[in-house]
């Protein structure tokens, strides 16, 4: 499970043999969300929240527009052409 980003003590991972459409796990502190990337453009979207607050999910979505096309390129790396 390659972690394709770490930030505020949470890791960003893309799950090798993970389905489509392009997407990423953010985990830690007890807690993890996946977002749909959206890939190139965004934005990004929250897809599944296992317990983060509204706060931080905000938080979190706004770091992964900072970092979408280097996310984007992890995703492509480990899956192939979007």
């Amino acid at each position: 499970m390659p972690t394709v980003l770490r930030f505020d003590e949470l890791r960003v991972v893309v799950y090798p043999n993970d389905h489509r459409p392009a997407h990423v796990h953010v985990i830690g502190r007890g807690a993890e969300a996946v977002f749909n990337l959206s890939c190139q453009l965004g934005p990004v979207e929250l897809r599944e929240n296992y317990g983060f607050t509204r706060r931080e999910i905000g938080h979190v979505g706004k770091i992964l527009m900072i970092h979408l096309p280097e996310l984007c390129a992890a995703w492509e790396k480990i899956h192939g052409s979007l």
